[in-house]
């Protein structure tokens, strides 16, 4: 990609999607976010079995881009975060698995990147904030993906307090799933992203986007949602050969993708 706020970068099957403004501490600008639609949509119809997104520079992410939204009118405001809504539900609707490799601070719009991706290994120099709360901004949509992350008071612990927590509250309030030293972050988000990754390809995207369909709806909805798709499943190549190779006790091979 010849873009000037995004970088992709391809290794042994996966792709990382990197922020790369450092020097505006990887801010959510427009421009930036529908480069992240863009890279994000291309990794999903790509034949990559993962991605990574990782930001340059000392801050994954610091959330929207206040330079980007000063004086914008209603309308120009809604367009803004209607782009940011469409790239966190993107980030779900892809069928790779969606790993966050946070280093450094995550805040705002930043901490809702987290939260809405699949996975998060955070390095223990990471920070999570929704500084909204001690401002004149509250974060309100970046709450929507940090409440049904890690619950409603804790979310609102967050969200009017607006405090930084450091890496190993997060791992305790669900933010992320494991923390690691800094010096052992590629290695933690590369063997996530594998052991995410292993089997069917297409049993596994299918797999993602019935879990984010059917979390939000009430039990008995759930489930004939669960149902249908896992007996439509039922009926795919790999889903035959796995019940084939565990039968003859043998690994199997994956067809579809």
């Amino acid at each position: 990609m010849d873009n000037a706020c995004v970088e992709l970068e391809h290794h042994e099957g996966f792709t990382t999607i990197w922020m790369n403004l450092p020097k505006r501490r990887n801010a959510l600008s427009l421009r930036h976010m529908e480069e992240l639609i863009e890279a994000f949509r291309r990794v999903g119809d790509s034949d990559a079995r993962g991605v990574m997104l990782a930001g340059r520079g000392p801050v994954f992410s610091s959330g929207h881009d206040f330079a980007d939204m000063a004086g914008s009118n209603l309308a120009e405001m809604r367009h803004l975060l209607a782009v940011c809504t469409d790239l966190m539900t993107l980030m779900q609707s892809i069928p790779q698995p969606v790993v966050a490799r946070v280093h450094g601070l995550a805040t705002a719009a930043g901490c809702q990147l987290v939260a809405t991706a699949d996975l998060a290994v955070a390095a223990d120099t990471a920070g999570f904030a929704a500084p909204g709360g001690k401002g004149g901004w509250f974060c309100h949509t970046p709450m929507v993906a940090i409440g049904q992350t890690v619950g409603r008071k804790r979310a609102l612990e967050l969200a009017l307090t607006g405090d930084v927590i450091d890496a190993a509250t997060a791992a305790d309030w669900g933010l992320v799933n494991t923390v690691v030293p800094a010096g052992r972050l590629d290695e933690a988000c590369g063997d996530l992203l594998r052991r995410a990754t292993r089997g069917s390809a297409l049993s596994k995207g299918m797999g993602k986007q019935a879990f984010y369909a059917q979390i939000d709806l009430d039990q008995p909805k759930a489930y004939t949602h669960a149902i249908e798709v896992m007996a439509s499943s039922s009926q795919t190549a790999d889903a035959q050969e796995s019940m084939d190779a565990f039968l003859e006790k043998r690994e199997p091979k994956w067809v579809d993708r």
